[in-house]
């Protein structure tokens, strides 16, 4: 399987990093295109994939991820429709582009075309990935996609209209739990720890308790009164 990357950036190295620590991939079939040669040898030299300036040149791919911003996704659809396979499957991590948006932007209304919501902590393989596809996407294509997001950490089939609450409920709510985490901290120093220390104790008691969610799969309240 040939894997193309159009965008350099946080995400799409981090997917990148996924597959290829996994296993999933290997490094030699997957080509990351963008225009910031730094980002891309940087990519190389982590994980030593193919890096191009063109775009083009991720369009023999089996799949292809558009990791762009999504006021530069239709630029980048319009680039590449010309020379797409009909059988590739394209895959947006652009927030709040709807299927039927990123279908209307290909000239082929047999595109493929999967959506993904991650999350950065993704970058440490505990991200939280929904996922969805339009008609064109087989069963076969689609575990695809959840397999190479559940590299990252995990990955869930969901309908497309529930994707505003996963953006709430995962897409975000990291920067909550940062603040969460640099308050309690802040409070620990004024009691006397030291910063380092305040982070550490802090950052686990965040990790301990969700993992105490994920599995004893008791009702939250009911985890709390434990403390209590």
């Amino acid at each position: 399987m040939k894997l193309g990357f159009i965008g350099a950036g946080n995400m799409g190295g981090a997917i990148i990093g996924g597959v290829v620590s996994s296993g999933f991939v290997s490094a030699d079939d997957i080509t990351v295109a963008d225009r910031d040669t730094k980002k891309l040898n940087d990519l190389r030299d982590r994980f030593g994939v193919n890096i191009s300036l063109d775009n083009l040149e991720c369009t023999d791919s089996d799949v292809v991820f558009l990791c762009v911003k999504p006021n530069v996704i239709e630029y980048v659809i319009d680039e590449l429709t010309a020379t797409a396979k009909n059988d590739t499957v394209f895959v947006s991590i652009a927030a709040g582009q709807t299927l039927d948006k990123l279908a209307g932007m290909f000239d082929n209304p047999q595109t493929k075309i999967v959506r993904v919501m991650p999350n950065t902590p993704a970058l440490v393989g505990e991200g939280m990935s929904a996922v969805c596809a339009n008609e064109n996407v087989t069963e076969e294509e689609m575990q695809t996609v959840l397999d190479i997001f559940n590299c990252l950490g995990k990955a869930q089939s969901v309908s497309e209209n529930i994707m505003d609450a996963v953006t709430a409920v995962s897409g975000s709510s990291p920067a909550y739990v940062f603040m969460f985490i640099e308050a309690m901290a802040d409070a620990a120093v004024r009691g006397g720890m030291s910063r380092d220390m305040a982070y550490t104790f802090a950052a686990q008691a965040v990790l301990g308790s969700a993992k105490m969610v994920l599995e004893t799969k008791k009702h939250p309240a009911e985890l709390k009164d434990m403390v209590c």
